[in-house]
């Protein structure tokens, strides 16, 4: 291993056991826009935004700094359809030095050379939204042809010695029983895979939730994906959270959200929100803290950077820290 990457990995592990003691956030999630062009079925999100205020990067870049988050999440919407991604990772990035930036995307926008660019401006892992291990995907999220332009991005770059790409899907009523063929996809192309809860806090719609009838189904689903991760290496999802995943199911929501604390958002026009789904416009995180947290009884959400940073200690040491620097 390179002396840079050894530096790099020392200062985010610093950097995640200050914070976790510390109570500063393990993650946040830049939202550079809030348009997008695709019309997912489980998102209330989709379209193009008119004359929406968006941050330059030297602005995400201080709110990056003052904050000091382990993960620096590039999301939104769709954040390719922002021609400055580049110049918002560069700006994000310090060598040697967290945060760890990942981008979110549907990849729709994500030919080869879109990845190249970003990669060397400083992206350390796409995160590529996958439903379904077929066709069925275009039709979930309303972008024609969407599965075979992900397969030929992937196939495009199988040489590169570490692709830094993980497939992300959420799993949902419609496809956990797709999920085995899912990750065994993921094992054919050679990359990761994560897996997210549903949540029916965007769109009011309790339709993907997992039935309680269902439930034991799941378990058994979730096993075989336990036994993948143990023989691949390439599953970071792990049982804490496909476990918590079958209770949010179960119960129809998780207690003690941490938004605020252990992640939060930071909007296109650089303003804060407590998550992607409850939004705000708050200045600063002392601001977001005392107005938003005290009265913050929310259950609704287990996404995955929910999930992820809301980890005892333990956990995120034997899942986040094992699998972010294998």
């Amino acid at each position: 291993m390179s002396t840079k990457k050894q530096s790099n990995r020392l200062s985010m592990s610093k950097r995640g056991i200050s914070s976790y003691f510390l109570n500063r956030p393990l993650t946040i999630s830049f939202e550079v826009t809030y348009s997008c062009n695709a019309r997912c079925k489980h998102c209330h999100l989709g379209g193009s935004i008119k004359n929406e205020k968006r941050a330059k990067p030297e602005e995400f870049a201080k709110l990056c700094y003052l904050y000091k988050p382990v993960v620096a999440q590039v999301s939104g919407g769709e954040p390719l359809l922002r021609r400055d991604l580049e110049e918002i990772i560069n700006a994000l990035v310090v060598q040697g030095k967290a945060p760890f930036v990942v981008v979110t995307t549907n990849a729709a926008l994500l030919k080869k050379s879109r990845y190249l660019s970003l990669r060397n401006a400083g992206v350390n892992e796409f995160s590529v939204s996958l439903d379904y291990p077929d066709e069925r995907h275009d039709e979930f999220r309303n972008i024609p042809g969407l599965f075979k332009k992900i397969e030929t991005l992937i196939q495009e770059i199988k040489d590169e010695p570490r692709k830094g790409i993980t497939l992300s899907c959420v799993v949902q009523s419609k496809n956990f029983r797709d999920l085995p063929k899912i990750t065994q996809l993921a094992i054919d192309w050679g990359v990761k895979i994560n897996f997210s809860t549903y949540t029916w806090l965007r769109t009011s719609n309790k339709e993907y939730m997992i039935s309680k009838k269902d439930l034991p189904e799941f378990k058994e689903i979730t096993n075989q994906l336990l036994e993948l991760r143990r023989v691949h290496r390439n599953v970071f999802a792990s049982e804490y959270i496909f476990n918590r995943m079958a209770n949010f199911y179960r119960d129809e929501g998780i207690p003690n959200c941490r938004a605020g604390n252990r992640f939060f958002i930071i909007n296109p026009d650089a303003t804060l929100s407590p998550c992607g789904l409850i939004k705000g416009d708050y200045k600063t995180l002392k601001e977001l803290r005392q107005d938003f947290i005290p009265k913050n009884n929310c259950t609704s959400c287990n996404t995955s950077i929910r999930a992820n940073c809301e980890k005892p200690a333990l956990y995120q040491i034997r899942d986040n820290l094992s699998v972010l620097f294998a």
